[in-house]
């Protein structure tokens, strides 16, 4: 375990959405090319896909249902990001996304400060997104949180601070964040080069080794 994720181990209460919802109310969800009953939907049809988000969340009396850590997935076949003549497709994620209605709170998981943000459009992208840089231990890091409203980056500055479980942002809906059902990607990066609003959140599977070692699990430091 390396240094970054012994301090992972050590931090307690970290919350990147409505502080409210208790996890309790959290519940996992299947988004892999392993779970037949995306193929009864249209993955490309965001009410189609939020309706199955819905129904997911009513079945199992939950408010959030989060997962897709290192999860192969049928996603992204319909965008020219993931998938061109020239390159490998990219169809394993790697941060965690966390479903849950649009306009919902977004909260910074640690003290921390703008390292970039940026309107990422086009369909399967981020959207609107907003990075954190974190100094703790003499260890540094970062924090990507996509799939944002654009009222989130309307008035932002780079070196803006914010406080552990402060409110930052709110969640976007369809129209703005890459024709997703309403979701929070959240991801950390290790070493995020020269990035500054955008920074991969899927890879491919000859990448998946290096991108697994700069982007620990989410969950290490979530403790969903």
């Amino acid at each position: 375990m390396s240094t970054l994720e012994n301090l992972f181990s050590r931090l307690d209460h970290i919350k990147v959405i409505d502080d409210s919802i208790p996890y309790s109310k959290y519940t996992p969800i299947d988004l892999s090319n392993s779970n037949a009953d995306l193929s009864k939907i249209d993955l490309s049809n965001s009410q189609a896909f939020e309706v199955f988000i819905e129904n997911h969340l009513q079945k199992n009396e939950a408010k959030v249902a989060f997962g897709g850590y290192n999860e192969v997935r049928n996603l992204y076949q319909s965008s020219p990001l993931f998938n061109d003549e020239e390159n490998e497709e990219r169809n394993i994620h790697i941060g965690m996304d966390l479903w849950i209605k649009a306009g919902t709170p977004i909260l910074a998981a640690l003290d921390g400060t703008v390292h970039g943000f940026d309107f990422n459009a086009g369909k399967g992208n981020y959207g609107p997104t907003i990075i954190l840089k974190h100094s703790i231990e003499n260890q540094t890091f970062y924090t990507l949180y996509g799939h944002l409203s654009l009222e989130s980056i309307e008035n932002l500055e780079i070196g803006t601070p914010f406080k552990k479980g402060q409110k930052m942002a709110y969640l976007g809906n369809s129209s703005v964040n890459g024709g997703y059902a309403p979701h929070l990607h959240f991801q950390i990066i290790k070493d995020i080069k020269d990035y500054s609003g955008d920074y991969p959140g899927v890879c491919s599977i000859n990448e998946l080794d290096y991108y697994l070692e700069n982007c620990p699990d989410p969950n290490l430091l979530l403790k969903i």
